[in-house]
């Protein structure tokens, strides 16, 4: 829970101070704090780059085993989201009680937001078992997603609020900020937690089909390049 906190400080000092950016009052909670709408999106935002990160390092970090041991190897991704998404739950559930001792009527949507928390994990794990396969033959795909991660945060509505870019956009590349599946992870979490209303039904939709897709591809690009993998280890 360090790094997420201190990260929010950070930008809370850079954006809110500095730049005197301010949050959206809550609906209906009526909560204008901007610490805990900015942890609303961090705190997804960094168990997406937890997973996929662990993810892509899964089968490196474990060659010898990997080259000595016939084992169902995407068992070593599978074990790093599990990890993940306990630390991502011990998480949310401190910013939650926090949440509540602010005032958010946040109670009637805690289960969907653990369902989401589930589907977020099986998104992550997508990019996660095509990145742990890759990054075997390509070695520096580590540093390109991290360049790629970080145009991808500055995107996705994490430190502003989603109505600071519309209509400032052209409408095709508006469309895809929107639709931009973190995006929409993070605003409905911010919907249910920081504001305490009821998630938008159809973009829950959305995210459990963008997710399946996500996971069906990336297994499949496991399996595909798995088959050498011990040869190239």
């Amino acid at each position: 829970m360090l790094n997420p906190l201190s990260t929010m400080l950070v930008y809370t000092f850079v954006f809110a101070v500095v730049f005197g950016a301010t949050a959206p009052v809550g609906d209906p909670s009526g909560l204008q704090l901007y610490g805990l709408y900015l942890l609303c999106g961090i705190l997804p935002w960094g168990f997406f780059l937890l997973v996929t990160n662990l993810g892509m390092g899964s089968l490196i970090g474990n060659a010898g085993l990997v080259r000595k041991v016939a084992f169902a190897r995407e068992s070593l991704v599978f074990a790093q989201s599990i990890f993940g998404l306990v630390q991502f739950s011990i998480e949310m559930g401190l910013l939650t009680v926090a949440l509540i001792l602010f005032g958010s009527p946040l109670w009637p949507w805690i289960p969907v937001a653990m369902l989401l928390m589930v589907v977020l994990a099986v998104y992550a794990t997508g990019f996660a078992l095509a990145f742990s396969a890759g990054a075997v033959y390509f070695r520096d795909l580590r540093y390109l997603w991290t360049i790629v991660s970080q145009v991808l945060f500055f995107g996705t509505p994490i430190v502003y609020s989603p109505d600071k870019l519309q209509g400032k956009l052209p409408q095709p590349i508006e469309a895809l900020w929107e639709w931009n599946p973190m995006a929409v992870f993070i605003t409905e979490f911010r919907t249910m937690l920081y504001s305490g209303a009821q998630p938008h039904w159809g973009r829950i939709a959305y995210l459990v089909a963008v997710s399946l897709v996500s996971f069906v591809l990336g297994y499949a690009i496991f399996i595909r390049l798995s088959r050498r993998v011990a040869e190239e280890l």
